[in-house]
């Protein structure tokens, strides 16, 4: 009875803890571009929250709309009252997974393809984001991505007087170094 105790701890732990596939991150970063007709600027976080779990292909990212900066305190309010509504809608979230499967080798790295729910100010969408995943060892992922949000498609405002300060599309890149669960 004791050596099936023993056997029995020994598979559940190397399955949960050996060959487990969770990567985490609590400090990626978050750059949107917007390149206005009379004005472009970035704003900027690194407290994007993610978890890639390759086992079950899933991807989750999120990151608080509060932390992001565009080095302008009268436009962060702006951006946070008026536009994204942070009081209301505080995260911006993707749920998704990578459409060519998840598996990778020690040092591999390849583009990839995630498809699934981006959700911000209350709005959720299927989109596809185009990235690159890079397992740099057993410890190790990093993610990088890049894809465009058009504030329509998400019923964020954007005044006429404000055209030429804020595009209508605005490019989002990520990267996270994800270290494993």
């Amino acid at each position: 009875m004791r050596h099936f105790i023993n056997l029995l701890f020994v598979l559940i732990f190397c399955s949960t803890n050996v060959f487990g596939q969770e990567f985490l991150t609590e400090d990626g970063s978050v750059v949107f571009l917007s390149k206005a007709p009379m004005n472009e600027f970035e704003g900027k976080s690194n407290k994007l929250q993610g978890l890639v779990d390759l086992n079950k292909n899933l991807l989750d990212f999120y990151i608080d709309l509060n932390t992001l900066k565009t080095g302008i305190g009268l436009r962060d309010r702006h951006m946070r009252e008026n536009y994204l509504e942070t009081n209301k809608f505080p995260y911006a979230e993707f749920t998704g997974k990578i459409a060519e499967g998840p598996e990778l080798k020690q040092g591999e790295s390849r583009n990839v393809t995630a498809k699934g729910k981006f959700k911000i100010h209350g709005v959720e969408r299927e989109i596809e984001v185009p990235g690159k995943i890079r397992k740099l060892n057993d410890s190790f992922l990093e993610l990088e991505a890049e894809f465009k949000v058009l504030l329509g498609d998400y019923k964020i405002d954007i005044p006429k007087v404000m055209f030429y300060e804020l595009s209508e599309e605005q490019t989002v890149t990520i990267k996270a170094k994800l270290k494993k669960k």
